[in-house]
């Protein structure tokens, strides 16, 4: 499994050689976020999408900002650094791939559960994987435009399993993006990085907060570089170690962790 590659490429293939990755026998996990910010987001699409069923991401939220702004929705960020993707001669399909790639990945047999950025503290397993599965079943074959255009807005903000229609939907894209501190189960969250530093005490990181998932599971995620340092329950994988910002590319293998 690999952190976040923001578009590090040469990182990204050294340590593949490092570990004589072989696509024939060894599949490869990724916490999501493979573009933007790092110099070469187009050869980590192009080398994540060959590899066909020995690669499998999640959808991270930069993902999700390039899908929007391939749409027209969003404008494109000159930091986020993607227009060779955009002046790609496979751009079209590289968006069409990227938006077909999940939320969340459930390996029962290794035993662990792979999300970008966490798992909502009042979700368990089956309804984090239940409401996943209905954002990705949107934007893979439904009317993903119109899930793109209004993913973004504030309201609601507080989980509830009555939700219908896109204030479902938009919660469900949130949830499954949860905000590094939260204030309760199922508040939206907070958008703050420093784990001790700039956390209001009522704040928690969505790992502390009570949910029976969280003690029993596997859980293996990216997004949140700055846990780099801290120390997360023995069950909890971060593996966003801020190679886009000098630090390293993070793998971890399963078997032997």
């Amino acid at each position: 499994l690999i952190g976040d590659l923001h578009g590090c490429y040469d990182e990204f293939q050294m340590l593949l050689e490092r570990v004589r990755f072989d696509p024939a026998q060894d599949t490869l996990y990724l916490t999501g976020d493979l573009l933007a910010r790092g110099d070469n987001s187009l050869a980590c699409l192009r080398l994540v999408k060959s590899l066909g069923n020995a690669a499998r991401t999640v959808l991270g939220n930069h993902d999700l900002h390039f899908i929007s702004t391939a749409l027209g929705v969003k404008k494109i960020k000159p930091r986020d650094r993607v227009d060779a993707i955009f002046a790609a001669e496979d751009f079209f399909e590289l968006v069409n791939w990227l938006r077909c790639q999940p939320l969340l990945i459930h390996n029962p047999a290794q035993n662990f559960v792979l999300v970008h950025a966490g798992i909502s503290p009042d979700w368990d397993l089956t309804a984090a994987k239940v409401c996943a599965n209905e954002v990705e079943n949107v934007l893979r074959h439904g009317n993903y435009r119109y899930l793109v255009e209004n993913m973004y807005a504030e309201q609601p903000d507080r989980w509830s399993p009555h939700l219908q229609g896109l204030d479902r939907l938009r919660l469900q894209h949130q949830r499954a993006h949860p905000y590094a501190f939260l204030l309760s189960r199922s508040s939206v969250g907070f958008r703050l990085q420093a784990v001790n530093k700039d956390a209001p005490k009522a704040l928690a990181p969505w790992f502390a907060l009570d949910n029976p998932l969280y003690q029993t599971g596997n859980i293996v995620f990216g997004h949140w570089a700055s846990l780099v340092d801290e120390t997360t329950p023995p069950n909890i994988y971060a593996l966003d170690t801020g190679c886009v910002w000098g630090n390293r590319l993070t793998m971890l293998r399963w078997e032997d962790k």
